[in-house]
């Protein structure tokens, strides 16, 4: 390393390494600043991840409600059948009640569905279930089978209980006990419908339909939404799901570009100030160098390539770092209640580049203006002196 240093003394580096206690400072800031934004965007992100990761079972079928009038549920089947544009790979009669889970922003309602043995089965094959812990619930009997995330989010195990009269937001006038766990992503809860039908009120069956194809879901879903407009049939698909989650955080991410944009011009003042600083310590280096016959542009090349390389090698490392305290979080704190975190988010790195970016707009500015003024006989004759 000292002889590459000595062979190219104009080498960006050169400084670099030689000044560490003015350059790991610098690079420190960066690092901090990077790995705040991304983290802030990153757990911002999490809250319509979550929605999007614990509703996603709404995107493999759509749902159906007579909007409290029970006699026009046959009517809507008979409608869907006839007039599906896609061929249907099943219709399912459930009755649903409300649970509620956990959220990093509290809870929120959570359906569980009453169905049928053969409906069950077909349901979760439609979840891409691999495996069952325990059994499924038999039919009419107060016991329920939910899926891996959802037992992990609430805390449940085999033999806990999901509903019971003693749960005001989960209530059911039996305890409802958990008797099969389903591996697989998806969010699912479930209990015998014979059990829904006598002790569950609202008296209403809804609809449960499944695409033969699920690549057709979607056109399924836009037509049903289309079809049954303004009627007194409630439509529940993906579709809504994900227009509303993103209409619902609009406001939140002009203020979080608000927050970013005001953290990104302090952060870019307080490194021009540094950088000031530190410039304003080599006047008797850049002298000397003139006055040895490097020409100023020489210099100017040099301040600014030391400058991207501390800009560029901080925001690198501040990635790096945020993936590394994201997937930390990800572990000790979010997976074990199940809540959603991306660490490979790639809005959350997007919104961290105008940090190097102004940082090195402001850093150039103040290099070139500082050189403007520059008089290279007067630092060396005070240098003499």
């Amino acid at each position: 390393m000292a002889k590459r240093l000595s062979t190219n003394p104009l080498a960006p580096k050169v400084y670099l390494l030689r000044e560490t206690g003015k350059t790991v400072p610098l690079t420190l800031v960066i690092v901090l600043a990077v790995m705040l934004i991304a983290g802030i965007v990153s757990m911002i992100n999490s809250i319509p991840l979550s929605i999007r990761t614990i509703y996603s079972y709404s995107a493999l079928y759509a749902g159906f409600t007579p909007r409290g009038d029970a006699s026009r549920t046959p009517e809507i089947r008979q409608r869907i059948e006839k007039e599906s544009p896609v061929p249907l790979g099943r219709v399912m009669t459930a009755r649903a009640s409300e649970a509620v889970v956990k959220s990093i922003v509290g809870k929120w309602p959570f359906v569980i569905l009453g169905l049928e043995q053969s409906d069950m089965d077909y349901y979760l094959q439609a979840m891409d279930t691999k495996s069952i812990d325990g059994r499924k619930p038999r039919p009419g009997t107060p016991e329920a089978l939910i899926s891996e995330p959802l037992a992990r989010n609430l805390g449940l195990k085999l033999g806990s209980t999901l509903l019971g009269p003693t749960i005001d937001e989960s209530f059911s006038p039996m305890p409802v006990k958990v008797v099969g766990i389903a591996q697989t992503n998806k969010w699912v809860a479930m209990v015998p419908i014979e059990y829904h039908r006598l002790y569950h009120f609202p008296p209403i069956d809804v609809l449960a339909v499944f695409t033969k194809d699920p690549a057709q879901q979607p056109e399924f879903d836009s037509w049903a939404l289309e079809a049954f407009k303004g009627e007194r049939t409630r439509v529940f698909v993906y579709e809504d799901l994900d227009k509303d989650t993103t209409e619902m955080f609009n406001i939140l991410y002009r203020i979080l570009n608000v927050v970013i944009g005001a953290l990104v011009l302090v952060i870019t003042f307080m490194m021009g100030m540094l950088m000031n600083i530190y410039q304003s310590q080599r006047l008797q280096e850049f002298g000397l160098l003139q006055a040895l016959g490097y020409t100023r542009s020489a210099l100017l090349r040099r301040v600014l390539g030391e400058a991207a390389m501390v800009v560029i090698g901080g925001w690198l490392l501040g990635v790096l770092t945020a993936f590394g305290l994201l997937n930390l979080v990800k572990r000790i704190l979010m997976d074990p209640q199940a809540f959603a975190l991306d660490p490979l988010d790639r809005t959350a790195y997007l919104y961290s580049i105008p940090v190097p970016i102004a940082i090195l707009v402001v850093a150039g500015l103040t290099v070139m203006i500082r050189f403007r003024r520059f008089d290279p006989v007067g630092v060396v004759e005070r240098r003499l002196v």
